[in-house]
């Protein structure tokens, strides 16, 4: 029996070979890789919470027009030409979900994890979201309400997770680490 190597190693193997066959530039492999790891992903989605969370007139623009507010950050581009924000209260839990595809707002949260992209929890959360949710370690109160929202080609949603407890003193820089993706899916609170 052959032993499976793990996503990481396969990942290697597979650079190795398109670099020694010099199909791929492994600076131009690494520029990619930097461009999600610094510019590209859910840091992004935490500094459009963590300034909602501050600044009052910055949320009320999220609320009227998330992509301008978004794109005012320096977050816009492919996959999030159209985004809608959503907070997350007491009484309403929000969780996206693209059942099509796998439409995903990039600028703000990356790209998009594997259990977003499989088709178990692309129907499963539409048909009973409550049990994925706990499943996912994010059980709700029976009283909180769940809403699903199917992302498409035409709009992206960023979840604006409730602000914790005890973090009024504290500004952008110190909250958006708190912010997780998972949270701006709706798929965990924080």
């Amino acid at each position: 029996m052959t032993e499976r190597l793990s996503p990481a190693e396969r990942t290697a193997a597979l650079e190795s070979l398109l670099v020694e066959r010099e199909l791929v530039d492994p600076s131009v492999m690494d520029g990619f890789i930097g461009r999600y790891e610094r510019d590209v992903g859910p840091m992004n989605g935490a500094r459009v919470v963590a300034t909602a969370w501050t600044d009052p007139s910055y949320l009320e623009w999220l609320r009227k027009d998330a992509t301008a507010a978004i794109a005012d950050l320096g977050f816009s581009g492919p996959q999030g030409e159209h985004m809608v924000v959503l907070e997350q209260t007491d009484e309403v839990h929000h969780v996206v979900v693209c059942t099509l595809c796998s439409c995903y707002p990039w600028p703000v949260l990356g790209l998009p994890p594997s259990w977003y992209k499989d088709p178990a929890y692309r129907s499963r959360v539409v048909r009973e979201p409550r049990a994925v949710l706990a499943e996912m370690g994010c059980p709700l109160p029976d009283d909180v309400g769940i809403q699903v929202w199917d992302s498409s080609a035409e709009v992206r949603y960023l979840v604006v997770p409730q602000r914790p407890a005890g973090t009024e003193e504290l500004g952008v820089d110190e909250l958006a680490p708190l912010v997780t993706r998972d949270a701006m899916v709706g798929v965990a609170r924080l």
